[in-house]
């Protein structure tokens, strides 16, 4: 499973906002290693950078002295929605005059499709294929004067996900969706404004946590302070997946620190589904801390079987067939002198197309591993996700296709157990009404198509210059 995108933006007079919004994304890479952007204004003129690739590869000290302002949006993008390639990257900046955005969005539009249509037909003209593009242009289409008001008539039109950063002018807006969907969080340094997917940014950057953007939420940004709007939420439906596995665990979301919830859920899982073995690992890293909420409830001892490459996946130099074949071996390395003899409980975050967990198995059974019981922290995921996850299509997923026990005996695994539903909404100590469990129980907050294209406005986009 790959993560969504991250987002950042500050409005703070007295700093260096490049530099602030360049750290921030550091803080977020998790949530996106694709490619990597900022956009600054001063009020009156718009910059923008953005490069495929980490933070780290995409800006220098030569890059962000050129970013001036006191306003800043930053996005880290996975995409979930258009090809992995430099028109797609973000923020994007559009319109003309005073009639132009940057904007930086997470999440998935799921009526994207008719609306790039639409707009296409009334003349608006399409460089990428991201519904990022869409956003922007139906909040430039509004008939509306003010800028709230231009969201909000975009925010009516819209259908599915988005956690969004965007300058409009003066202004720095946050938005999020009625459903909540993907975190959005408000905070404040030295006089100033930001807003960040995570709290995690904030704390990297020195800045205060003040709240969680609501769901539904338009919070304006400007020298006179902040200002919030309500658009109506009827329900509530936040990705389940943030605290399995997407945030980071020392993000606070929904007043929730995700360390010790997931900790919670290794303690569930040894509740669950015991078993006598003789060490409990978490796959690095995120099940670490799993598996020491495993070893705590079932006084196993913990252990760390398998060391992390934790730059795998972070060259733009492509591996040759036979480095290739290695597959998992390339980004975890067993460790047999500890592992010789052992029965071993593994606690992991997800099984989802059943491709990687096999490969784990073997490499460990290949150390000397007696016994390997696979403990899964997610229910088993039979419905495939449309609001911001590049999950799989329903038919990849390994729990649409075959039982538990089938799962089990076609990973390797001696014993395989997942945490249940409720299980996991105790672990997470919030209530059940307010998430997003569509993964697990099919029942989507909105209807959506069983079978989307993640490329479909690639297609559109090309017809579009063609004719």
């Amino acid at each position: 499973m790959h993560e969504s995108c991250g987002v950042f933006g500050v409005y703070a007079p007295k700093e260096d906002v490049a530099r602030l919004t360049y750290f921030a994304l550091f803080a977020l890479q998790h949530r996106g290693q694709e490619s990597a952007g900022i956009a600054t204004t001063n009020g009156k003129k718009l910059h923008v950078y953005a490069r495929m690739g980490l933070v780290s590869h995409v800006f220098n000290e030569d890059t962000l002295s050129h970013l001036g302002g006191h306003i800043a949006i930053g996005h880290n993008r996975y995409s979930t929605r258009g090809s992995s390639r430099l028109d797609n990257a973000q923020p994007m900046v559009l319109g003309d005059g005073s009639n132009t955005v940057a904007i930086a969005h997470n999440g998935n539009i799921v009526n994207a499709e008719p609306l790039h249509q639409e707009l296409a037909d009334q003349g608006y003209s399409f460089r990428t294929s991201t519904d990022t593009e869409v956003i922007a242009n139906l909040i430039l289409s509004s008939p509306e004067k003010s800028w709230v008001d231009k969201i909000k008539y975009a925010m009516h039109r819209l259908q599915g996900a988005y956690s969004i950063a965007l300058i409009a002018n003066h202004q720095l807006f946050a938005v999020r969706d009625p459903f909540g969907v993907r975190p959005l969080c408000l905070g404040t340094i030295n006089g100033g404004w930001v807003i960040a997917s995570e709290s995690c940014a904030l704390d990297h950057i020195g800045a205060d946590f003040v709240r969680e953007v609501e769901p539904g939420e338009i919070v304006s940004i400007t020298g006179n302070g902040v200002e919030s709007f309500q658009v109506e939420s009827t329900r509530r439906a936040l990705c389940i997946f943030e605290y399995i596995y997407f945030a980071r665990p020392d993000s606070l979301i929904n007043g929730r620190l995700l360390y010790p919830a997931r900790l919670d859920m290794g303690a569930g899982l040894a509740q669950e589904h015991p078993v006598g073995a003789d060490m409990v690992m978490g796959v690095p890293d995120s099940a670490t801390a799993a598996g020491v909420g495993y070893s705590q409830k079932s006084n196993i001892p913990l252990g760390e079987g398998l060391l992390k490459n934790r730059y795998m996946g972070r060259t733009f130099i492509e591996p040759d067939q036979r480095i290739r074949d290695l597959g998992v071996k390339l980004k975890f390395n067993p460790l047999p002198q500890l592992l010789d003899g052992k029965r071993l409980v593994v606690v992991d975050d997800s099984i989802v197309r059943g491709t990687t967990t096999p490969q784990v198995v073997r490499l460990l059974k290949k150390a000397g591993v007696k016994e390997i019981h696979m403990r899964i922290c997610a229910p088993p995921i039979r419905y495939p996700c449309f609001f911001g996850v590049d999950m799989a299509t329903r038919w990849e997923l390994i729990a649409a296709q075959k039982s538990i026990p089938q799962i089990r005996d076609f990973i390797g695994a001696d014993s395989l157990g997942y945490l249940s539903i409720d299980g996991l909404l105790k672990a997470v100590a919030l209530p059940r009404d307010i998430f997003c469990l569509a993964c697990f129980t099919g029942d989507y907050p909105i209807p959506v198509q069983l079978e989307m294209d993640k490329l479909a406005l690639e297609t559109m986009a090309t017809d579009q210059k063609s004719s």
